[in-house]
């Protein structure tokens, strides 16, 4: 079961991050119009090397999004951010909806 769609209100843009080259890091083609549900809270998480780092938004997705860390995300108001981490959060077999957690700076 996935997390149901009319609970994603907001709209976002991701461009995955594909790695960094000479010229700096390297985005894929942006995908628009993703349905998600942002919180813009202050939080303390880890980033993927285990350092603890600010978010100032949380981003609730379904599953299968294609945004790795250090992708460059675009929130509902315009802000672009980068994501720090992103938890792909399922349960096979029980009742709970799968969803993608993306927390970003």
């Amino acid at each position: 079961m996935n997390v149901p769609r009319w609970l994603l209100r907001h709209r976002i843009t991701v461009e995955p991050y594909l790695g960094d080259s000479a010229y700096g890091p390297q985005y894929g083609p942006p995908v628009e119009d993703v349905p998600a549900l942002v919180a813009e809270t202050i939080r303390t998480v880890r980033d993927r090397e285990g350092r603890e780092v600010t978010s100032t938004a949380q981003i609730i997705a379904e599953p299968g999004l294609n945004c790795p860390a250090e992708s460059r995300i675009t929130l509902p108001d315009g802000r672009t951010t980068k994501a720090i981490s992103v938890a792909h959060h399922t349960a096979p077999g029980l009742p709970v909806p799968q969803c993608t957690e993306v927390s970003a700076e």
